[in-house]
């Protein structure tokens, strides 16, 4: 025996909840399952928790600098890492408890907690009860994963989720990965006073980014004196917690680097392998990634996927923009794409970095004249006042269309300004008109004029 429902929501990450609440506002009967936490990876381990630890690193870090700025603190830095995690713990739980109570007020809506498979295209069983529904939406996200890493077990690593609740502050942590999560992590515990050796397979930090983008970032995080070991082909983990060895076979330097602890951010995937997706018979590409058109429609009618396990965005904000496109296809009659939208995201070091659209090197592929132009972060008014000069600004320009590619801005204020240079790209206007805007005086989006100003033709 089955229960009916308009809709099944497979999920409670970002996507997940909000399309459950606009189909329950159109008068549907929705079914909400998540096997653990309301809110996913941003509220539970990701996003929340994560800039919540930023922040106290930022606190740390400016304490220390506080005497370029004139102020004495005679009694130095004393970073109580409890009371970090706690903090963070804080913002979590209650980002977490004001979902539960959003949700717990909506009508025709019904949560359970617990394992959804599919049983066939149309019914999804849960703890051998099942249910059934003519549109089913998968919303189940990524984990990660350490992929290629001999040695590695579940008592000898870290990982960004697990060491959110780590109650130590290691004395030298190793983070394999030089990607986002990793350099994010790297950062913030050096400046709570951990030594800290970056370990990365590729020749130099975030890989995807232009050559001059990942080495001012190595730059900045190596002026902090976080150690680096770039080119490390194989890597194989040995010892326990407390005293761990990561060995690698690098171009230069010992084979060995010897911590305390270990964190693996080596990348991520799809929570897809226990869906019984293929019952169902929808499709799934060799990563595990639900594979859908660009309306968020898998190759089985009545079912789509959205959020992290699509791979078709990896951030809180796609997810959410997948919600978005679903609820105005299929309640608001309107025809939204993926495709349609601009891309952009941050790397949430100190300071950040924000990009919008294509890199110069992604640029370059399309066979168009390109404009380029850059300027360092010494150049900004608000940069200097802050006392915050690293980074640089840089845009990518379509010389006959005048449209603009993509834009970095690594410094301060880089993840709030970069909206201007969004706004322009989702409009599809001319770059001409972020040169006529009036920028309020003293910001970081003030120098967009003069950035514009300096375009030149691509070497």
């Amino acid at each position: 025996m089955s229960e009916s429902f308009d809709a099944i929501v497979i999920g409670a990450g970002q996507a997940g909840p909000f399309l459950a609440a606009r189909l329950c506002d159109a008068g549907q009967k929705v079914l909400l399952v998540e096997r653990k936490q309301l809110g996913g990876t941003c509220v539970n381990t990701g996003c929340m928790p994560t800039k919540a630890l930023v922040a106290s690193a930022y606190a740390a870090h400016m304490v220390r600098r506080a005497a370029d700025y004139g102020v004495r603190v005679p009694d130095g830095v004393h970073v109580d890492i409890r009371q970090v995690h706690d903090r963070a713990q804080r913002v979590r739980l209650d980002a977490r408890t004001g979902l539960e109570k959003w949700l717990g007020n909506i009508e025709k809506l019904q949560i359970l907690y617990g394992q959804a498979r599919f049983e066939n295209e149309n019914t999804v069983c849960v703890d051998d009860a099942l249910f059934t529904a003519p549109r089913i939406f998968i919303n189940v996200g990524a984990r990660a994963t350490g992929r290629g890493i001999d040695g590695l077990r579940p008592d000898n690593h870290l990982t960004h989720s697990s060491i959110l609740g780590f109650p130590r502050l290691p004395e030298h942590l190793v983070v394999v990965g030089g990607g986002y999560i990793g350099l994010e992590f790297a950062q913030m515990y050096r400046r709570f006073g951990s030594q800290v050796t970056v370990v990365e397979r590729n020749q130099r930090l975030i890989p995807h980014e232009d050559p001059e983008i990942s080495a001012e970032v190595h730059a900045i995080l190596e002026s902090e004196g976080i150690h680096f070991r770039l080119g490390s082909e194989c890597i194989r983990l040995v010892g326990s917690e407390g005293s761990m060895t990561v060995t690698v076979n690098c171009q230069s330097g010992p084979p060995d680097i010897p911590g305390t602890h270990v964190l693996v951010a080596t990348g991520r995937s799809p929570n897809t392998d226990d869906l019984g997706l293929e019952k169902a018979g929808v499709v799934t590409d060799k990563h595990g990634y639900v594979v859908v058109d660009d309306s968020l429609a898998t190759n089985v009618p009545g079912i789509w996927a959205l959020g992290d396990c699509n791979g078709r965005g990896a951030f809180t904000h796609t997810a959410y923009n997948d919600f978005e496109i679903v609820a105005a296809n299929l309640l608001d009659g309107d025809q939204r794409r993926v495709s349609d939208r601009v891309l952009g995201y941050s790397l949430y070091i100190d300071p950040p970095l924000a990009r919008a659209g294509l890199s110069e090197t992604e640029a370059r592929k399309l066979d168009r004249p390109l404009l380029i132009a850059r300027r360092p972060m010494s150049r900004v008014g608000r940069a200097v006042e802050k006392g915050e000069t690293q980074g640089l600004m840089k845009l990518v320009v379509d010389a006959e269309t005048r449209q603009i590619l993509g834009a970095a801005i690594l410094g301060t204020g880089g993840d709030e300004a970069i909206h201007g240079i969004l706004d322009i790209m989702h409009a599809k206007q001319s770059v001409d008109v972020l040169r006529w805007s009036l920028p309020i005086h003293p910001t970081v989006s003030e120098l967009f004029p003069t950035l514009i100003n300096s375009l030149a033709p691509a070497e």
